[in-house]
């Protein structure tokens, strides 16, 4: 008797980020999404430029089980002198939802025979990451799904919905089984500017009448966050300009372009420039016009818009191309009160050459620590103690509240909800609806009725 369609979560599990969720139908083999977890347990073993070998890195991950056991899943490099012996591969393909680390972070592991399914904008984004210097993501046959086209793999059809997040590319997904859908939100929201999408995605999850609902639960539990929409990122940074005489500073993920594009538009409504990084002005000239960007503007192009130049012993052939018309920290020093400048949090030696007014405004427009006791927030405290910075936390989260997340589940009135991507998922208790808080590596049926 064949065994019935299972799902089971290799990863993601009482932990944020770390998704790894194997759906099996038959032979068929599929997992969606490939990333290490922001898990405190990683942090006691690996942290800053302590990490796993290069030459042994699924044999140290999987010392410390930070990574799943699974046969017939890794490349015979990655698996060198580890206790897991090599396998042709098992797992038919990987389906990414979008390109954050904690999602794809560990492809580069995976048997490069093993197919990985993303959208086209999903995949430019992957190579602008590969391009300046950035996590490698392995060599994989990259096969590039369409938005609302299921793709069919055996007993299995797999739909990748568009849904809004932080970063542009980002996929829900529709696993039709032959025991029912699996609706799984990768990271999502309602707020942002592509909202639509999300409701177009949960619009044809409820149609379905999904088995499973597995969503993400970042915001459940403790939740400093105010909830900003992207607009409200725009008035308030707008009045932090309107009330700075000389230079602005700010930090927002480089990755996040519809961040990046809010802060343009409010830096050129105060008639100011905007100021990124040699790595930001990669990323907007290599995304700028591909389908599924907004537009966003281009170094060189667009006005208003300059490229700072760190000093370095050596530049990579990817920045060159930036550097003849890049500005630097005296021409900061000489120009603030006509600027915006991002400054990256690994980048704030600079602030010892650009001596920022005592209460330069800095807007911190990215996501508040995960705890009380995270280290890299005390560090940025001592940095603005230290300047005299006044910090402006402005930001649109890349996730659903979890008043949110009650009510979608509610209205899709799955048989069986699966929290996961939270450090909170007992928490997650929707009325009248059956929630299981998964095990690790446990298969569960996907008719678990």
């Amino acid at each position: 008797m064949a065994r019935p369609p299972t799902v089971t979560f290799l990863g993601g599990v009482r932990e944020i980020g770390g998704n790894k969720i194997l759906v099996e139908d038959g032979p068929e083999r599929v997992l969606f999404d490939f990333g290490p977890s922001f898990s405190p347990v990683y942090d006691d073993f690996f942290v800053n430029f302590l990490q796993p070998r290069s030459t042994s890195p699924v044999k140290d991950l999987l010392e410390f089980d930070l990574i799943p056991r699974v046969p017939g899943l890794y490349s015979r490099e990655a698996l060198a002198g580890s206790d897991l012996p090599y396998e042709p591969p098992t797992v038919h393909a990987v389906f990414l939802t979008h390109a954050h680390y904690d999602h794809a972070g560990y492809l580069q592991y995976i048997d490069p025979e093993i197919p990985v399914h993303v959208g086209a904008d999903t995949r430019r984004l992957l190579e602008a990451i590969e391009g300046s210097g950035g996590r490698g993501y392995g060599e994989h046959p990259w096969e590039l799904h369409r938005a609302r086209t299921a793709v069919k793999l055996g007993n299995l059809d797999v739909l990748p919905m568009p849904v809004d997040h932080s970063i542009p590319g980002a996929y829900g997904y529709l696993v039709r089984t032959s025991a029912g859908t699996v609706a799984y939100t990768g990271d999502f929201r309602q707020h942002g500017p592509r909202a639509r999408l999300t409701h177009d995605f949960l619009a044809e999850a409820g149609k379905d009448g999904p088995a499973a609902f597995i969503t993400e639960g970042t915001r459940v539990g403790p939740d400093p966050r105010k909830e900003f929409t992207e607009q409200s990122v725009r008035t308030e940074v707008d009045r932090v300009l309107e009330r700075t005489g000389d230079l602005a500073l700010g930090t927002c993920y480089p990755r996040d372009v519809d961040r990046l594009a809010t802060l343009y538009a409010a830096a050129r409504a105060a008639g100011r420039s905007f100021v990124v990084s040699l790595k930001t002005a990669f990323l907007l000239s290599s995304v700028a016009g591909q389908p599924g960007f907004p537009p966003v503007p281009v170094p060189g192009r667009d006005p208003g818009l300059l490229v700072y130049e760190r000093p370095k012993q050596r530049y990579y052939n990817w920045e060159k191309p930036f550097l003849d018309a890049a500005v630097d920290a005296e021409y900061v020093r000489a120009h603030g009160r006509e600027l915006l400048l991002m400054l990256e949090m690994a980048h704030f030696p600079e602030l010892i050459d650009l001596r920022p007014p005592h209460g330069t405004p800095y807007i911190y427009s990215m996501s508040e620590p995960f705890s009380e006791e995270d280290v890299e927030a005390e560090v940025l405290q001592n940095w603005l103690r230290h300047f005299d910075l006044r910090y402006h936390p402005l930001h649109a989260s890349g996730h659903c509240s979890a008043g949110e997340l009650t009510a979608i589940a509610e209205r899709l009135g799955p048989a069986t909800t699966y929290p996961i991507h939270t450090n909170y998922p007992e928490q997650f208790r929707p009325r009248g609806l059956r929630v299981r808080l998964p095990e690790k590596a446990t298969p569960y049926p996907v008719a678990d009725r």
